[in-house]
């Protein structure tokens, strides 16, 4: 038999579990808790509707699931009104579908639609200049870098905006909006063969990740570092750390990192850069 019972805990507090759970890569545990809770007040019941939103997104782009569009409607449909960060959360996975193309990350703008790309990028834009703080705009500014970068194959564009999102991470205190530019800027130094500059950079991002708890993420800034292990010439110990990098994403179902793992063992690069569409 069953028991149910109730407590009362500060809702802060739970979602702050609820997202730590998420960044360990637990993300059906986030979402348990997150759909044990009930709430009297319809603001509470958004807010519990978009961190499930936000955890399912976690779970998507790690885990490999498909849980983000009913998450993110179920939650439209509790919010009040225009939601920056909800509308955040559908930007962030409209430029995941379009990133995976056909099951696999495709990289450029070869075999997307233009005017859903225009429209992303547009979006990106809005959520930017409507900011309800520089934190929020220092994410906005992250994804137009993305955008810019992975979905036109704009390498020269894209700096400027993680430059931004970097400065917006350090002076708000946001350890993973640091974590991620400085990933993406490292990826820049490392195309242009300024290793020192990148291994900095990956190096610091890995440190920001693990104190945020952010298990698949320090495994995929891991992998990094196995990159530039092989490309000094650190064969072996670039294998070794990706065998332990597939063996942990394997142990907590992260199947993408597994995968991305698993395929710099067979020789392929996870830094490459998207194809010029003319290219």
């Amino acid at each position: 038999m069953t028991t149910t019972t109730s407590t009362t805990v500060d809702l802060d507090e739970l979602l702050a579990a609820a997202r730590a759970l998420s960044l360990a890569g637990r993300w059906d545990r986030a979402v348990r808790l997150l759909d044990a809770t009930t709430c009297d007040s319809s603001v509470d019941r958004a807010r519990l509707a978009l961190a499930a939103a936000e955890v399912a997104l976690q779970s998507d782009w790690f885990g490999g699931t498909d849980l983000t569009g009913a998450r993110a409607e179920h939650a439209e449909k509790l919010s009040s009104g225009a939601d920056h960060d909800l509308a955040f959360v559908r930007l962030r996975h409209d430029y995941f579908r379009l990133l995976r193309s056909e099951g696999a990350f495709r990289p450029g703008p070869d075999g997307k639609d233009p005017e859903a790309l225009a429209g992303l990028r547009r979006r990106a834009h809005d959520l930017h200049e409507d900011a309800p703080d520089e934190v929020r705009r220092g994410w906005a500014a992250m994804y137009l870098g993305l955008i810019a970068d992975n979905l036109f194959a704009e390498r020269t564009v894209a700096p400027a905006h993680y430059e931004a999102a970097l400065r917006a991470g350090e002076r708000g205190g946001d350890d993973l909006l640091v974590r991620e530019a400085l990933r993406h800027l490292g990826d820049h130094d490392h195309d242009a063969g300024d290793h020192d500059r990148a291994l900095e950079r990956w190096e610091r991002a890995t440190a920001l990740g693990a104190r945020a708890g952010m298990v698949p993420g320090v495994l995929t800034q891991q992998l990094l570092l196995a990159v530039l292990a092989r490309d000094s010439g650190d064969a072996a110990g670039a294998a070794v750390l990706a065998r332990e990098i597939a063996r942990w994403a394997d142990a907590i179902g992260a199947d993408p990192v597994r995968a991305q793992a698993t395929g710099f063992l067979a020789g392929a690069d996870p830094t490459a850069p998207p194809q010029d569409s003319g290219s």
